[in-house]
Formats: C-alpha cells, sequence, structure tokens
C-alpha cells in the first residue's frame, strides 16, 4: 500500500492561520487505483496532469506579439508607404491595354505606282511616308501620333491636314485596334488577346500619271529658276473626261519634313520662303492672265456676230479715244507691237491687243462686245469661279465688272476697263486650274468639265452655248500660233499643239512679268489641255512660259512616251509595304 504524505501550508491572514492540506485521502487512492483498467492509456487517462509553466505563457505570449508586430509593420509598408506605387503597377502589369496602329489607305496613281504609304516603327507605330515630294502641295500631309513626356501615346490618329489628305480623309482613315495584355508580378506575358480588330483605311487611286507628274514639275522648277521668277504652276487634264493627268506647284514643300516635325530649319525655310511653299498655286493661287483670254472672247464675238472669220481690223499699235473732258486731247490704248491687218485667226496667233480692244470694247462704229457680254462669256467658260476640283480652298477669282468696280473703288467704270478686261488685265484674276479647263473647252468642242483627281469619279459636264464652227476657227488660230507665231518653241514634229501664250504686267511700277502658255494636243484629235504659269519674274521674261511645255514635250519624246505618240508602256504597278 502506497501512502502520501501531505504538505502543510500555514497562512496568515488577518492574525488567523489557515491551513491548507495537500495529503492525498486514502479511500481516494483506493478508489483511482480501482479504476485503472478503465482508463484510456491513448487518450492520457488516468495520469496525473501537471500544468503549463507561467515561465512558458510568458515566452510562448512574447513570441505572437512579436511575430504580430513584424506582420502589422509589413502590412502598414505594403499598404501605407508603397500603396500607391503597388496599385499602379498593379494596375499596369497585371492588365495593359495596347493600341494596334491601323494603317492608313495608300495613294497611288492611275498606273499604281504608289504616291503614299505607311512605315511600320519600331514601337508599332505607323509612320506616313511620301514617294514624290514634288507634289507636296497636291497630295498633303498627315498629323502624327503623339506621345508624352512618358512615352506613351495619348493622340493615337493620323489625320489629313493639307491636300488631297485632308480631302478624302474620311475615305483613308483606318480604325486603330486594342490588344490585352495580361502579366504577372514579374513582368511576365500570362495572356494576350485582340479586343478590337484593326480595320486598314481604303486605298485612293488617283487619275494623275506619276511619270508625266514627274516630268512636268521637273520642267516647272527648272525655268522658273533659271528665269529667276519667284513661283510657278502647271495643270494637265484630259479635255473628254476632266481626268487631271498632272498638277504641279512650285515651290514645294517635302510633306515628309511636315510628317516628321523636322528639320526645324526645313520648315523655317518654307516660312520665309517668297515662294510661298505652303499655297497650291494650281488652284489656290490666283493670277492675271493676260492675252491667254482671247480664245474665250473670240469664241463669244465670233458667236454673238460682233465679228467673222474674214473680219479684218488694221492694227496700228494703238487706239486714240477722244477725251469728251479735254477736247483736243485722246486717250491712247497701246498694243505690244503694230502688226497691220488682222482677222481673228491672226489676231490669236499673234496676240493682237488692238485687235481685242475693238472686239471687246468697240471702237468708232465698230461695236464691240461690251462688258456685259465679256462677262457672260468669260463665265461661260469657266472663268472666275470655281472648277469643283476635290482639292481643299479651291480660289475662285474675280472678273471685273461696273458692280465690282463700284463697290471695290468707289468709281464708276469706264471704257478703257473694258479694254483692258477684254485682254485679260485690269483688276482680271484666274487660277491656272481655271484656265486648263477654258482650254479643254475650246479643244472638245465647247463642254466644260469638272476636273478631278480621285480616279472612278463621274465628272460634271455643262454644254457652253457657243457655235461648233465658229469654234474651229478659234482652234485654228491657235495652231497657227504654234507654227507661225508667238508659240514656235512648240512646233515639233513628232506631236500636234495649239497654244496661246500670254504676257501679264504686275508690280507697283509693271516691274515684273507673269508667264502664261496655254493650248491642247493632238491637234486633229484634242486629249489633253494644259495651262502653265510662272509668277513674278524680271520685266521682258512673259515669253518663258512656253519653254516649260518645251522641255517637258522633249523630255517625253526622249521617253518614247504615250502623250507623245511613243509606244512607251505604262509604268508597271507597285504595291511597297503598307503595312509593314
Amino acid at each position: 500500500m502506497i501512502f502520501f504524505r501531505r504538505k502543510r501550508n500555514v497562512n496568515k491572514k488577518h492574525g488567523r492561520k489557515k491551513i491548507i492540506d495537500h495529503e492525498i485521502a486514502p479511500d481516494e487512492i483506493f478508489l483511482d487505483a480501482s479504476n485503472l483498467p478503465k482508463f484510456n492509456r491513448a487518450q492520457f487517462e488516468g495520469r496525473f496532469e501537471k500544468s503549463i509553466s507561467h515561465s512558458t505563457f510568458v515566452g510562448l505570449f512574447i513570441f505572437v506579439g512579436v511575430l504580430f508586430s513584424i506582420l502589422l509593420l509589413r502590412a502598414g509598408y505594403l499598404q501605407v508607404v508603397r500603396g500607391n506605387v503597388f496599385a499602379q503597377e498593379s494596375a499596369h502589369n497585371s492588365l495593359e491595354a495596347k493600341t494596334l496602329f491601323s494603317p492608313r489607305g495608300i495613294i497611288t496613281d492611275e498606273h499604281g505606282v504608289v504616291l503614299a504609304e505607311n512605315r511600320r516603327r519600331s514601337d508599332g507605330s505607323v509612320r506616313r511616308y511620301y514617294t514624290l515630294p514634288a507634289i507636296g502641295q497636291i497630295i498633303g500631309y498627315v498629323s502624327s501620333p503623339k506621345k508624352d513626356s512618358h512615352g506613351r501615346y495619348y493622340d493615337t490618329a493620323e489625320v489629313g491636314l493639307a491636300g488631297l489628305e485632308a480631302k478624302y480623309n474620311k475615305l483613308l482613315t483606318g480604325k486603330n485596334g486594342k490588344i490585352l495584355t495580361e502579366r504577372d508580378a514579374l513582368g511576365n506575358i500570362r495572356s494576350q488577346g485582340i479586343v478590337v480588330p484593326v480595320k486598314e483605311g481604303a486605298p485612293l487611286v488617283l487619275t494623275i500619271d506619276a511619270s508625266l507628274e514627274r516630268d512636268f514639275a521637273k520642267a516647272v522648277a527648272n525655268v522658273a529658276k533659271r528665269e529667276h521668277f519667284v513661283a510657278g504652276a502647271g495643270v494637265i487634264m484630259d479635255v473628254r473626261t476632266g481626268a487631271v493627268r498632272a498638277i504641279v506647284s512650285y515651290p514645294s514643300y517635302n510633306p515628309n519634313v511636315m510628317v516628321n516635325g523636322g528639320p526645324a530649319s526645313d520648315i523655317a525655310s518654307y516660312n520665309t520662303d517668297e515662294g510661298h511653299p505652303f499655297l497650291d498655286h494650281a488652284v489656290q493661287g490666283v493670277y492675271t492672265p493676260g492675252s491667254t483670254v482671247k480664245p474665250f472672247v473670240a469664241s463669244g464675238a465670233l458667236t454673238d456676230g460682233i465679228i467673222t472669220k474674214d473680219t479684218v481690223i488694221d492694227d496700228k499699235g494703238r487706239l486714240l479715244i477722244p477725251n469728251p473732258y479735254h477736247p483736243g486731247k485722246n486717250y491712247v490704248y497701246n498694243g505690244w507691237r503694230a502688226l497691220g491687218p488682222v482677222n481673228v485667226e491672226k489676231a490669236i496667233a499673234w496676240s493682237s491687243d488692238i485687235f481685242f480692244y475693238t472686239v471687246g470694247g468697240g471702237f468708232k462704229k465698230r461695236k464691240g462686245l461690251g462688258i456685259d457680254r465679256l462677262d457672260y462669256w468669260y463665265r461661260q467658260f469657266g472663268l472666275g469661279e470655281r472648277t469643283g476640283i476635290d482639292l481643299p480652298n479651291e480660289a475662285s477669282g474675280v472678273i471685273p465688272s461696273p458692280a465690282w468696280k463700284e463697290k471695290v473703288f468707289g468709281a464708276p467704270w469706264y471704257l478703257g476697263d473694258t479694254y483692258f478686261t477684254a485682254i485679260g488685265q485690269y483688276g482680271m484674276q484666274v487660277t491656272p486650274i481655271q484656265m486648263a479647263r477654258a482650254t479643254a473647252a475650246v479643244a472638245n468642242g465647247g463642254t466644260l468639265v469638272t476636273p478631278y483627281l480621285h480616279e472612278g469619279d463621274t465628272t460634271a459636264k455643262t454644254q457652253i452655248p457657243v457655235n461648233q464652227k465658229k469654234l474651229s476657227i478659234v482652234r485654228n488660230g491657235m495652231r497657227m500660233g504654234v507654227t507661225s507665231a508667238l508659240a514656235g518653241a512648240l512646233n515639233f514634229p513628232y506631236v500636234a499643239i495649239a497654244a496661246k501664250t500670254g504676257t501679264a504686267q504686275v508690280g507697283v511700277h509693271n516691274e515684273y512679268d507673269n508667264a502664261w502658255v496655254e493650248g491642247f494636243f493632238p491637234y486633229d484629235n484634242p486629249r489633253y489641255s494644259f495651262a502653265v504659269v510662272l509668277e513674278r519674274g524680271p520685266s521682258g521674261a512673259g515669253e518663258q512660259a512656253v519653254n516649260v511645255m518645251h522641255d517637258l514635250f522633249e523630255m517625253l519624246h526622249r521617253e518614247n512616251s504615250v502623250y507623245v505618240g511613243g509606244t512607251g508602256k505604262a509604268p508597271v504597278a507597285t504595291s511597297t509595304a503598307s503595312k509593314r
């Protein structure tokens, strides 16, 4: 038998002793012993329990507290100190939306030669590129996508800002796409997918012949530089349809410079150039036409019965009109030279001012058209009005009239004003595209067509109420101008051309000349009309425009071009990588 002895602890409180007995009674021992077989030893039944010590509790509490403090501090650092940074990184890294740049529609000539294409850059964006910078004002240029200081695109659109790029911006513009990329915390791509597909812009096919355009631009620039003209322009168009085959404006700007935003020195030179490179001189430039209006005046005068084919007027080099306010004194209207007796064909070929003074305003007993009929016929041939060509900001020009003079100068109209208007001077202003269109109407039998550049467009046509037989007289006079008169530089054995030259004096003291030439070819079966102006050259240089067409036809002849009866084939269509 086992006996346990209890310790006695004495607790003194309030002067009394309290005895705590720790001895185990025998009956308790025997009770536990009798239950031993019934205890589950695996569950520690029947064993004495020993309580956890106080130091263990303290150590555990300190350990948990330290661990909790570490977690709390870490959470605070991540959420408070670095919260914004991690939130941004999470937003960008976990799911990123990126723009897929759409290629803009390419622009080609009538044979498929690419004039404007797209080049893919290393960051995935697309940059417009122009293969024939000489026609910068015609093609125009676009704005490029723009980045912020962090290199992110905030402007992802290419927008046409000038020329055909602006006119057909809606057609050429595609639709950018979107691609979503999911990344993990280390920046690795977990998934990627296109959520908005790219839609490429539609192509624009032009009526322009790139080869003819290149030669024409070269001819205009060479003569303008050599003869010291500040600017120039030219148009060649189909007389039957109005399709423009070549259109030049000099000086030009390089549209690639404008797209790239530099070099800055080049852009600065454009802004200071007295030739105004940003002006489309063929469509937006207005010029005094000079004697190039004479075929249209002759057409109207023949149709109205003012003159016939056989009418002869003696060109003595000047007209003397009595001054009603000063008896014995005359107004003197000089011609460029005395030509003697001339009929209408010779007057056109040799550009008789005296003949057309008389036809326009009358002289002595000979009746003239008068300013109202002059205005009528000029407008019938489309002068002083927009042609409707598909280029932006076309100018309309001016046809002087009594109402116009009263409004602008507050002065009455005089006979001399009619005289000068009849030879394309005074306040008359036209554009090269108007002159090419009017000349086409003479060539095709009196149909005024609307010029256009977008291949496949239908053109509006208006029949001018001009006598067809009388028009043939005018065409013959223009042919004589080439074979035996002022436009002799265009008398070639390989192509028959009809033409009319013109000179307009400009400047405060008429110290400059604008040089003109217009015409059509082939003479027997007219297919193309042309008009060229050279702006503000030195006095006496008014005949130089004809040399532009001379140089052009010589180039075409050397190339065996179909435009001068050769067998040269159209250029092979090219398709540079518009999706690169």
